[in-house]
C-alpha cells in the first residue's frame, strides 16, 4: 500500500533524515587507509544512538551491522568487518538508516579512500549526478517511470551498467514501503507521484556489466565481473512543485 504522510510524520522523518545526514558527516571524516569497516560501523552506531534514535539496519532480517559498508566491487549490503581494512585507492559506499520515534531516514553515499583512479572518480561523478537527474523528475503528478528513465538516460552514454534487481523504495514507518523506485523506466508510466509521499531514491551503477551476484553470506552483492560499483541515495518528500531532500541538514534542500 502506498501512503502519503501527515505533517506530524513528515516532521519526524525530517528529524530521522537529519540524523542520517549528520551520521554521514561523522563517518566520512574517519574514512582513510588503515581503518576497518567495523570501526566505521561503530562510529555511525554510536552517533545514531546518541540522538535518541536507533539504526534501521541493525537486526533487519538478521543483518548484523548498523551500516552497509560496500567496498569496490560490492554493490550493496556489505557487512561491516574487522577483517575489511580500507586501502588507498578504494571506494566505499556507506548506507545509513536511522529510526526516530518510529520513522526512518535512509541515505547512501560513495566515498573515495585516499587517492583514487580517474576511472573511479568518473564512476562516482556519474552516479552522484544521476541521482540528481532522477530528482529532477520528482514532483506531484509525475510518474515513477519518469525517475528511472532520467537516471538510466544519464548513465547510459557512459557505458556503465545499471543493475535491475535493486531499486529505491517508499519509506516511512517502515524502511521499505511501496512503491519500488527502479533506476530505469519509461516516461509517463508507473505509479503517479502524490504530494506528501516519501521515497528513497538510490541509483546504483557499475563500471561494467549490469549483472550482480550474491555471496554465500546471503547479503553481500558484488558486480558479476568484479568491477567497481557506486551507490548514492537520498530520502525525499514529494511536494506540489518538486521535492524536499530529508536526508540533509535542517536547512533542507528544496526544489
Amino acid at each position: 500500500m502506498i501512503t502519503t504522510k501527515s505533517q506530524r510524520e513528515i516532521e519526524l522523518m525530517r528529524k530521522a533524515g537529519e540524523i542520517v545526514f549528520n551520521a554521514h558527516e561523522a563517518v566520512k571524516k574517519e574514512i582513510k587507509p588503515g581503518v576497518s569497516t567495523k570501526y566505521l560501523d561503530s562510529v555511525v552506531h554510536d552517533y545514531i544512538m546518541s540522538q535518541d534514535a536507533t539504526p534501521s539496519f541493525l537486526g533487519y532480517n538478521g543483518f548484523p551491522g548498523s551500516i552497509c559498508a560496500s567496498v569496490n566491487d560490492v554493490l550493496v549490503h556489505g557487512i561491516p568487518s574487522k577483517e575489511v581494512i580500507l586501502k588507498d585507492g578504494d571506494i566505499i559506499s556507506i548506507d545509513i538508516g536511522a529510526i526516530y520515534k518510529g520513522y526512518h531516514g535512509d541515505s547512501a553515499w560513495t566515498y573515495p579512500v585516499g587517492e583514487i583512479s580517474d576511472e573511479a572518480k568518473k564512476l562516482l561523478e556519474v552516479t552522484e549526478a544521476s541521482l540528481f537527474e532522477g530528482l529532477k523528475a520528482v514532483k506531484a503528478g509525475n510518474r515513477i517511470g519518469d525517475i528511472g528513465a532520467a537516471v538510466s538516460a544519464y548513465v547510459k552514454p557512459f557505458g556503465f551498467g545499471v543493475p535491475i534487481e535493486y531499486t529505491g523504495h517508499g519509506i516511512g514507518s517502515n524502511m521499505h514501503e511501496d512503491p519500488s523506485v527502479p533506476n530505469y523506466g519509461i516516461m509517463g508510466k508507473g505509479v503517479k507521484l502524490r504530494e506528501n509521499m516519501t521515497l528513497a531514491i538510490e541509483p546504483m551503477v557499475q563500471l561494467g556489466s549490469h549483472l550482480t551476484e550474491t555471496m554465500s553470506d546471503g547479503w553481500t552483492v558484488k558486480s558479476i565481473d568484479r568491477k567497481l560499483t557506486a551507490h548514492f541515495e537520498h530520502t525525499v518528500l514529494i511536494t506540489k512543485d518538486g521535492f524536499e531532500i530529508l536526508t540533509r541538514t535542517k536547512e533542507a534542500y528544496k526544489h
